[in-house]
């Protein structure tokens, strides 16, 4: 079975499509991560000369319109130039809009007939959060007509996310921001892509100058400079060094402008640290090498992997169910289900993921 393609790769597969003029006539794209929905909007939308956009391009909303309107301007003609454009977003909601209740509005079933024979000269663009159910005639028809790109955007996972950043920074600013530096930033920004390419924005904007991006430049931008990260802190954790771990987690919440806030952001962390670490784990006792543990992960990054690698070995599989307890444990604890402050949640989670 072939591995399931991530947003970024996906993306680039679309925007392929879009650039070759190599199109399917119909596309739905869905799914959370909508930085490449909204990436893709974009060249959708300049497939259109924008002197011929008064006549043929439409971006609407399902929620304003109906599948009988929808339908009506997919199946006209384009004026006076050769293609028409048509995105429609919030597309599941288009049997809720665009209309005062009477039958002539149409039934969002009917795009299955549109998907057999589309219009030729007229892009659909169909975007939604979700996927039409699988047990509804949509569902059942729409992932599998020739005529639709059918692609899903999902979240990119966490490990995935330092790779990221050093690739966006080198295509969007021709910057190199080295592995730690962009762990560094993951880490403080999460998986967000909107946020992250903002902050990356920032960051290669403070270094104008320079062509290289460090931890510092990092710290500086983001306005998180301290002595302490949650980064030290899981270095002393990985080295079960329980002393130096509650002194870190002490240093970092004494400079937190809210200890709440800041014991989430490391619970978040932690949880993603010690899923690449299950990840690799369980990958290992199927008696993968580390080469083919790193291809399966599609992490490209070798700093950061051997980083991972040398963290997932201080551990072993059976540990895991320990440490996700300990974690939703302090997950509770923050939302109220005890009566401990942020510091002792924070050391009682130190203390029985060290073990």
């Amino acid at each position: 079975m072939a591995a399931k393609k991530n947003s970024k790769t996906v993306f680039e597969q679309v925007a392929g499509e879009i650039a070759s003029g190599k199109l399917k006539p119909v596309y739905y794209l869905f799914g959370e991560e909508e930085f490449y929905l909204d990436l893709l909007l974009e060249k959708f939308s300049a497939v259109i000369p924008s002197d011929q956009k008064d006549f043929n391009f439409d971006l609407l909303y399902g929620q304003d319109i109906s599948p009988a309107q929808a339908l009506g301007i997919a199946s006209s003609f384009p004026m006076m130039a050769e293609r028409r454009v048509l995105i429609i977003r919030n597309f599941l909601q288009i049997n809720k809009g665009g209309g005062d209740g009477s039958s002539q509005r149409g039934h969002i079933n009917d795009f299955i007939a549109y998907f057999e024979n589309p219009n030729p000269t007229t892009l659909l663009v169909l975007i939604d959060t979700k996927k039409p159910a699988g047990n509804t005639n949509l569902g059942k028809k729409i992932a599998r007509n020739q005529n639709v790109g059918f692609h899903e955007f999902e979240k990119l996972p966490d490990y995935m996310i330092p790779d990221w950043v050093i690739a966006w920074a080198k295509e969007k600013h021709g910057k190199k921001i080295n592995a730690e530096a962009a762990q560094l930033l993951g880490q403080f920004v999460g998986n967000d892509l909107q946020l992250l390419s903002t902050e990356i924005d920032k960051v290669c904007t403070f270094v104008d100058t320079s062509d290289s991006i460090n931890n510092e430049h990092v710290k500086k931008v983001i306005g998180s400079y301290r002595d302490y990260t949650a980064i030290e802190l899981k270095e002393a954790v990985m080295k079960r060094d329980l002393e130096q771990s509650l002194y870190i987690s002490e240093q970092i919440l004494q400079h937190s402008k809210s200890d709440t806030g800041e014991l989430i952001r490391i619970v978040g962390f932690f949880n993603s640290v010690f899923i690449n670490i299950w990840q690799i784990r369980r990958l290992s006792e199927k008696g993968l090498s580390q080469s083919k543990v790193q291809a399966e992960l599609g992490i490209k990054s070798s700093w950061y992997f051997n980083k991972l690698w040398d963290d997932a070995s201080r551990f072993h599989y059976n540990d895991m169910p320990r440490v996700f307890e300990a974690l939703l444990d302090a997950d509770r604890a923050i939302k109220g289900f005890s009566t401990l402050d942020p510091t002792s949640i924070l050391f009682l989670l130190i203390r029985r993921m060290i073990g």
